[in-house]
């Protein structure tokens, strides 16, 4: 495998290095605090920084062998890495179409990307979520009880999503929309959900809630009420037949969206678990300690056994997130390799930003310093998008050779 970048790509990380670094983390705080104020100068800033960024500098894949291949995804990846090493609350705010435009581009059809992307591809700001959770299931999306009818050309939703990450700015906005994943017919499981566009100012739908969260708090997160909301019937992604596992229309052609997702899911938790360590050997070299990695593992203290601990299982959560994204950027197959990343990134992240706060001491628990915030924002790593357990799942089922049935 080969992570190099090209020239172009490698400038886009610096402008995202850049970004973060004058950007984000002089208001980071500010927006932690503030957790349902839209950041308006920001976003405004960040959309024409990152529109000049790309005019200038026009990616064109690298070299390998006698022909070019994409590094769009391993970029993406390295860029959010950065931009949560800023803030991660504030890198989910950043105008996109996030987790639903990602279902949009890998299931829909020519005419649904330029319909619900093609104004974001054109340089206009675009907010998309996705809306999966209910209030009776978490991970378990086989238990998907909001209901589609057809109805004429039509379909009607009803039901209530919770937890749905950008929901607000995606409704709110003019030229916005929601994933919503709902079942045809609850009685034939996985086969029969599907997802469905559902564009801001759809009459019937409507944000009841603004969650008040423990971590990422720049970003919104809402619950959706589904009351009789109609839809285009050309609004489903994939087909509206109930079809057998493994076609393009099936449960498993939705579930294909997260073998992009949870890499960069990955990245931006990676980010912020650098952040709090290299905050750490700050602290630490302020007081006089420096990590002598040319010791031997009987001269080392425990304490310099941790913070090397602790880079190398970073370091192994970054290769194995830049792993799925390489293979994904080759036009391989990666639902295996995403979700290593993100059970290795979740339980990384999460154990690194805690035994930061406990080896910084005071300082690492007070508001003096961002550890404390850091450790609130890394746990969602291990939740969202897939929690660890259902990660570990995927792992296994696809190693062991079971299906979801025989091993759940």
């Amino acid at each position: 495998m080969d992570f190099s970048l090209s020239k172009a790509a490698q400038g886009r990380i610096a402008m995202a290095r850049m970004a973060a670094e004058s950007l984000m983390r002089p208001i980071s705080r500010q927006y932690d605090e503030e957790e349902h104020t839209d950041p308006w100068d920001f976003f405004n800033t960040m959309w024409e920084a990152s529109k000049a960024n790309a005019e200038a500098t026009s990616l064109g894949g690298k070299k390998s062998g006698d022909k070019k291949v994409s590094e769009n995804t391993l970029l993406a990846c390295m860029q959010i890495e950065e931009l949560a090493w800023g803030d991660a609350g504030l890198y989910l705010s950043i105008p996109n179409p996030g987790l639903g435009g990602a279902a949009v581009q890998a299931v829909g059809t020519p005419e649904q990307k330029q319909r619900f992307l093609g104004s974001f591809y054109k340089g206009k700001p675009k907010w998309g979520a996705m809306a999966i959770t209910e209030p009776h299931f978490g991970s378990d999306s086989k238990q998907v009880a909001t209901t589609a009818v057809r109805e004429g050309d039509e379909w009607v939703l009803n039901g209530t999503k919770i937890f749905c990450t950008a929901g607000h700015r995606a409704l709110n906005e003019s030229d916005g929309f929601v994933v919503v994943w709902a079942t045809l017919d609850r009685s034939k499981g996985r086969a029969a959900i599907k997802s469905f566009i559902v564009p801001a100012g759809t009459p019937g739908v409507t944000v009841t809630r603004l969650e008040d969260k423990m971590g990422i708090r720049a970003s919104d997160t809402v619950t959706i009420t589904l009351d009789n909301a109609r839809i285009p019937a050309d609004n489903i992604l994939g087909t509206a037949e109930i079809v057998e596992k493994g076609s393009t229309g099936s449960f498993g052609g939705v579930m294909a969206t997260f073998d992009s997702t949870r890499p960069i899911v990955a990245a931006s938790g990676i980010g912020v678990a650098r952040a709090a360590l290299e905050v750490l050997t700050q602290v630490l070299a302020e007081q006089g300690i420096a990590i002598r990695y040319e010791a031997g593992p009987s001269e080392q203290t425990v304490l310099e056994r941790e913070v090397m601990n602790m880079e190398a299982q970073l370091q192994a959560a970054r290769l194995l997130t830049w792993k799925a994204c390489n293979m994904m950027d080759r036009g391989q197959r990666n639902s295996r390799e995403a979700s290593m990343a993100k059970a290795k990134a979740g339980t990384v992240v999460t154990r690194v930003t805690q035994k930061c706060v406990e080896l910084a001491g005071a300082l690492g628990y007070s508001r003096k310093m961002m550890l404390e915030k850091w450790m609130r924002d890394a746990k969602i790593t291990d939740i969202y998008e897939g929690t660890q357990q259902i990660n570990q799942l995927i792992i296994a089922r696809s190693i062991l050779g079971y299906s979801s049935g025989e091993l759940n």
